[in-house]
């Protein structure tokens, strides 16, 4: 059979998940993590991405960004394996396969999911039982999103800038999205449209990205997703 096509657009955002083998561990420490978020700044501006929220898990990382081109998503993804496997690699003895196959992606409709989606990545680990709450969790793009701290790879998307004139502003209007938990149906919409590369968003977007790839993108589950996913 195969395989499904991925289909990314110039400066649409798209919701990425890679994970690890056969759900195994890819970062062991803090070291690891580091590494990883390094290369990925470097491959986001070498080849034309832009990161708006992540977040690295034991064995699995979630990504927004938005490519300039579109082999752009593919490409930086690519690079930051190869490094990252590299690495791995030479840390720690091993060889072999560390990433389950090719990553997984759909685009994202700026109007009605980006700012859920943002939320549904960084609250990940809250959603592990790992933390009672994002601020807690090192490893995800929150402490830069929520005014906490300032630099690294993040790139605020439009939709994030017009929550206020003031970057202060934009960081408290953000944290007090957090107070209201995802709705089941939208957790749902993100975790079945990203394993399936269904565009995420109202039936009038996925008309409109089917149109300009002109085939149809995609084929969201119906039900819950598999126990486990996240």
């Amino acid at each position: 059979m195969p395989r499904k096509g991925r289909f990314y657009l110039p400066g649409v955002p798209a919701h990425v998940v890679q994970r690890g083998n056969c759900r195994q561990a890819v970062f062991f420490c803090d070291d690891d993590y580091a590494a990883y978020l390094g290369w990925l700044e470097e491959g986001a501006i070498r080849y034309g991405c832009k990161i708006h929220a992540y977040v690295l898990m034991t064995n699995h990382v979630h990504l927004l960004m938005t490519p300039e081109t579109r082999d752009a998503i593919s490409r930086t993804i690519q690079h930051v394996g190869r490094c990252y496997v590299t690495y791995v690699n030479s840390q720690y003895g091993k060889s072999g396969t560390l990433w389950e196959g090719r990553h997984k992606g759909c685009v994202v409709s700026s109007d009605e999911y980006l700012l859920a989606c943002m939320r549904y990545i960084e609250l990940n680990p809250v959603r592990a039982g790992m933390v009672a709450s994002p601020g807690e969790y090192r490893w995800s793009s929150y402490h830069f999103n929520a005014g906490i701290s300032e630099g690294g790879v993040i790139k605020q998307y439009d939709l994030y800038l017009a929550l206020g004139q003031q970057k202060e502003e934009r960081a408290f209007v953000y944290r007090e999205l957090f107070r209201n938990a995802l709705a089941a149906d939208q957790i749902h919409a993100l975790r079945a449209t990203v394993q399936t590369g269904t565009p995420l968003g109202n039936e009038r977007f996925r008309q409109q990205i089917e149109q300009v790839v002109s085939c149809r993108v995609g084929q969201a589950r119906r039900g819950r997703p598999s126990k486990g996913e996240s």
